[in-house]
Formats: structure tokens, C-alpha cells, sequence
């Protein structure tokens, strides 16, 4: 590849959730010429969360569309460029130069910020896809307003289950949790206002085995697994909270991946290829959290600036 015929950029960053522009903000301090790739809108799944209490200096907390729109503008206030609706399919190296194939032609840079993210895993049970968009969702705050006055199920124990049922509350009639355990895995403080709730149930010890209705959906087929008992339901909506994805694929063939496919980094956010950084929900960090991906993002950004300036010559 020669420098003088193809535009090679110093930084670019796929992904515009908070890690990914905490990362351009640093390295445009850093007097680097980020590139945020994002394929849809600045913001990332934050913008799905309807509030966010514990991230600093909001101590009346925020909406996490707030919260994005502030960062996006802190962004964008230190001249860091975007390119919204880019989807990256796959990243190759070829020497010292990243080449980024995306649906929009190809990108090159001397380094990458892998900040895509991860999306909610699925179930996998009859009926979840079929139902996906009349009656099955995986956020919240998007389809919540949708089941005013009806009776739906949040599958999950974890935070994001019983942070969203609470939040479910303020539409359906009734939310009953359904949790495989008999313990909840979510934040004691979570978990207090969950049980003080009159409109939450949590069933225990059980699982989701099938979703049915006709149109839309109708039933819900329930397993006690302590007794191994059946039982079907009706219900108007199913929320999904059992984990997420990350969003890998387009380095899978690149970099180290753990069992979970989340992208391994050390603790100066570097993969196994040099030039190659990772940060947020995608790599294996141990807390999936704004304030997390914040650091990431910035220490991202440093990293990649110590390898332009001291590793590639």
C-alpha cells in the first residue's frame, strides 16, 4: 500500500457508544485526527436505557439518551469527525495498515479502536423470533410505552432484567420476573426495589420453554424446573434479558477471542495484533458499566498514540 495513492487515517474507532467517543475525545487531545465509524447514531445501547443513576456527577441521575447526547457533544466539540450508518463487516492487516470493509467502501488507518459493543443474546425457544416485533422484545425502554394496562414477562435475574421490569411498571398492569435460580443476580438495591414493587412477581426457579399466540403474542409455556411442572400462561409480551453478544465478528479472524468470543485485551486495552485496540462490552472486562467503557475508551486512546509515536517507525 502506498501512502501517497490511498488516505490512510492515524485512529479510527468503530463505534459511538460511550467508549468509543470517550476515545476520540482523548485522542483528539492527544493531537490524533479520530475517525468514529458508527452504523447507525451516535449514542450506542445507552440510549436505550431510560435512566442511569449511578454514572458521576449526575446526582439526580439522567436519561441514558441524555447522557449519550452530552458525551456526543463533548465529541463533537473537540472537532473529532464522524461517519454515521457505516457498518464494518470485516477488518484486515496488511503490514502496518488496517483495511476496514465496510458498506460503504474501504477504510484504511495505521490503528483501530474496536468499540462495537454487544447486543442481548436470544433465548433460543420456539416462538422467541416468530413473536420478535409483535409481542417479543429486547429493550424496554423502546416497547415499553406499547403494553400500557397488559401483563407481560422479563426473563432474567441480572441487573438489566430487574432494573427494566421496574421500568416496565410504569405501563403494563403486572410484571412477573421469570428467573431459573432461586436468588436474583441483580444489585441488592435493585433487588429491594423490585420486592417492594405491588406490581412485580418474581417466578422462582423457572424457565421460559416456548412463546405462543397467533398475531401477536397470546401464552407463555412455563417450567418449574424444582418440580419439573408445566404450565402455560397468558401474557402480552415477553422482555429478554438473559446476556449479551459481543459484537466480534469482524475480528474473529483477526485477534484472540475468549469462550465467551469477547475480544482479549490487556490492561492498556491491546489485542493480540499490534495496532488493534478494544474497549467497552466487546472485550472481556469483568464490569459492563458507562463509567467502565468511559476508561476503556481513554485509555484506548492513549494507547494507540504511544503506538504511533513509539512502536510503528
Amino acid at each position: 500500500m502506498e501512502e501517497d495513492t490511498i488516505k490512510i487515517k492515524d485512529l479510527i474507532i468503530i463505534g459511538a457508544g460511550p467508549a468509543g467517543m470517550t476515545a476520540g475525545i482523548y485522542a483528539k487531545r492527544s493531537n490524533l485526527n479520530p475517525l468514529i465509524i458508527e452504523s447507525k447514531m451516535p449514542g450506542g445501547r445507552v440510549v436505550l436505557t431510560d435512566f442511569v443513576e449511578n454514572y458521576p456527577a449526575f446526582p439526580e441521575g439522567i436519561s441514558g439518551q441524555e447522557l449519550a447526547g452530552l458525551i456526543e457533544s463533548q465529541c463533537r466539540n473537540f472537532g473529532v469527525e464522524f461517519e454515521n450508518f457505516v457498518k464494518v463487516d470485516l477488518i484486515e492487516k496488511d503490514d502496518n495498515t488496517f483495511k476496514l470493509k465496510t458498506n460503504k467502501g474501504d477504510f484504511f488507518s495505521k490503528t483501530v479502536i474496536v468499540a462495537t459493543g454487544a447486543n442481548p443474546a436470544e433465548l433460543g425457544i420456539p416462538g422467541e423470533r416468530e413473536f420478535r416485533g409483535r409481542g417479543v422484545s429486547y429493550c424496554a425502554t423502546c416497547d415499553g410505552p406499547l403494553f400500557k394496562n397488559k401483563n407481560i414477562l422479563v426473563i432474567g435475574g441480572g441487573d438489566s432484567a430487574v432494573q427494566e421490569a421496574i421500568f416496565l411498571t410504569k405501563f403494563a398492569s403486572s410484571v412477573r420476573v421469570v428467573h431459573r435460580r432461586d436468588k436474583l443476580r441483580a444489585k441488592k438495591i435493585l433487588q429491594e426495589k423490585a420486592f417492594n414493587n405491588p406490581k412485580i412477581e418474581i417466578l422462582w426457579n423457572s424457565n421460559l420453554l416456548e412463546i405462543k399466540g397467533e398475531n401477536s403474542v397470546e401464552r407463555a409455556v412455563i417450567l418449574n424446573n424444582k418440580t419439573n411442572q408445566k404450565r402455560e400462561i397468558k401474557i402480552d409480551g415477553v422482555f429478554m434479558y438473559v446476556g449479551i453478544k459481543p459484537n466480534s465478528s469482524l475480528v474473529k479472524n483477526l485477534v484472540e477471542l475468549n469462550e465467551k468470543n469477547s475480544i482479549i485485551t490487556d490492561y492498556k486495552m491491546r489485542t493480540s495484533v499490534p495496532g488493534l485496540f478494544a474497549t467497552g462490552d466487546v472485550r472481556n472486562t469483568p464490569l459492563k458499566q458507562i463509567v467502565t467503557a468511559n476508561s476503556d475508551g481513554a485509555i484506548a486512546a492513549i494507547s494507540a498514540e504511544e503506538y504511533l509515536e513509539y512502536e510503528l517507525r
